[in-house]
């Protein structure tokens, strides 16, 4: 599930159709399924977790039932049990969890979990401005909060190297994150983070995943990545290390 997840966030992004390294395997198997069930042609099982295989394992999440963040494209443990039933086996399984309250704003405990090793790492707190799963709530946030996963923290207080300080640490625990400042679009300066392969991401907020992944900045223009350098791990993989 792991690599799947994260073939789903990275594929759609690229220029190429380059296969997500250690993926391929466990991409077939699911556009496989996909095919079996008239979701998906044949000629795009392929390995490649690209927007038209997205689209068709969206197509079936929405034939379970699922709707809104549950219906994003994205395998989660429910519907990528449901689809390998009697034809593999789910592991290295990834869960964002219940909701819940933290810091004044809506997460997943996974979310949280991330943000409390962040601050250990940083040795400070982070404020949080803006969660999880407020559709609509922030028009300037173009939809990456209206899943899960999906954090703005407060930078009051903090000098440039207190904020490049914080988003190494929350790069290094798992997010996509960078500083955003006020030149570069309708907001004050703050922190936008996003869990990568928390399953719940939004639409707009998987993208910026992906392009985290291809060394860029996660807006619109799809500049070069200008936050501080680090390994790019998910939270499984932080755990693991």
């Amino acid at each position: 599930m792991e690599a799947t997840v994260k073939a789903a966030q990275i594929d759609p992004r690229r220029s190429d159709e380059t296969l997500t390294p250690g993926a391929e395997a466990s991409v077939l198997l699911v556009e496989q399924a996909l095919r079996d069930r008239r979701l998906l042609d044949a000629k795009w099982v392929d390995g490649y977790f690209g927007s038209t295989t997205v689209t068709a394992y969206a197509k079936f999440q929405k034939s379970l039932g699922y709707t809104r963040s549950a219906a994003n494209g994205l395998p989660g443990k429910a519907s990528l049990t449901k689809l390998g039933a009697g034809r593999f086996r789910v592991t290295r399984i990834i869960t964002p969890g219940a909701r819940v309250s933290t810091g004044g704003v809506v997460v997943n405990t996974r979310t949280r979990s991330m943000l409390a090793e962040a601050k250990r790492l940083l040795g400070r707190n982070l404020v949080l401005l803006q969660g999880s799963y407020n559709p609509g709530g922030d028009p300037t946030s173009a939809g990456t909060h209206d899943g899960g996963g999906v954090v703005d923290i407060s930078v009051e207080g903090m000098n440039p190297a207190t904020r490049a300080a914080a988003v190494r640490a929350l790069r290094s625990v798992g997010f996509a994150a960078w500083t955003r400042n006020p030149r570069q679009g309708d907001w004050p300066w703050h922190i936008h983070a996003a869990a990568i392969s928390d399953t719940d991401l939004s639409s707009q907020a998987q993208h910026q995943v992906g392009d985290y992944y291809l060394g860029l900045n996660g807006l619109a223009g799809r500049g070069p990545d200008d936050g501080p350098k680090v390994t790019i791990r998910t939270w499984e993989e932080y755990r693991l290390r």
